[in-house]
């Protein structure tokens, strides 16, 4: 690439994180024939402005702070169900299973089958208000502070609680997550909630969007081999998918979202 204005540069660099692509220093020094030290400080510079988090060797973009339950709940929701139904599908009869907060997480109630002896625990006041719909399901809900934003408990007192449960399976809320940085929150105390569940479960679900793969929050929970498997959508992309696998996740993907 012909040599250009190190502000003409940034803002190509800046593009592609908003694009969601990942970047590496590296390769950006050799397209635009500059030093890798040129680079890195383009990205120390777009770091300090929220636009990327660093990595070794390059960087991840971020995604937009979370929106409030209320509003997430109401997109992708197609997409959301399949993911929700594949995970519903690995339930085993008996068990306790753990549905951590989050848009992704809340159908999974719907799938569940009321004849295996269930018993949900849940920490979101709307996975809890979905399993008392459903009369076949016992639910144990974490109490505690809310947090608005989560629409549920990530205190101490909600750690306390997880922390003496022996979860069969947790199905974890994810914020953003990629193989470098692995699964992440926006929200300290929400991370360290997420850390105490994973820590308490035998078995540790993920089921995330296309748009949350390479990604990354602020707070890290778990890397991506301390995850039992990650549910992915039917169309994930291979850029999105093959960092995964290189680092020895276990993968599978729901069914189309418009599938019968």
């Amino acid at each position: 690439m012909t040599s250009i204005l190190p502000l003409e540069r940034r803002a190509a660099i800046a593009q592609r994180l908003a694009d969601g692509l990942s970047v590496s220093a590296a390769a950006l020094a050799a397209e635009f024939a500059v030093s890798e030290d040129a680079v890195r400080r383009d990205l120390r510079a777009l770091a300090a402005e929220g636009l990327c988090q660093r990595i070794y060797g390059g960087a991840l973009p971020t995604v937009p702070a979370a929106q409030p339950i209320a509003v997430r709940k109401q997109t992708a929701q197609r997409q959301k169900a399949a993911l929700a139904r594949a995970a519903a599908a690995t339930v085993l009869p008996g068990q306790l299973i753990f549905i951590d907060c989050g848009s992704t997480n809340l159908p999974i109630v719907d799938f569940l089958d009321e004849d295996q002896n269930l018993t949900v625990a849940t920490n979101s006041i709307d996975v809890a208000a979905a399993v008392l719909r459903r009369p076949g399901l016992r639910l144990i809900l974490v109490g505690g502070v809310v947090t608005p934003a989560l629409g549920g408990s990530v205190d101490a007192g909600a750690i306390a609680t997880v922390s003496a449960m022996n979860i069969d399976r947790l199905f974890l809320g994810a914020c953003a997550v990629a193989a470098s940085t692995g699964v992440s929150a926006f929200d300290p105390a929400d991370a360290q909630f997420k850390r105490a569940l994973v820590a308490a479960s035998a078995h540790v679900s993920v089921l995330a969007t296309n748009e949350k793969l390479g990604t990354s929050a602020p707070f890290r929970v778990a890397h991506v081999n301390g995850i039992g498997d990650f549910i992915l959508e039917h169309d994930v992309p291979a850029a999105a998918l093959e960092p995964l696998l290189e680092a020895d996740a276990v993968v599978s993907k729901a069914q189309p979202w418009n599938a019968p």
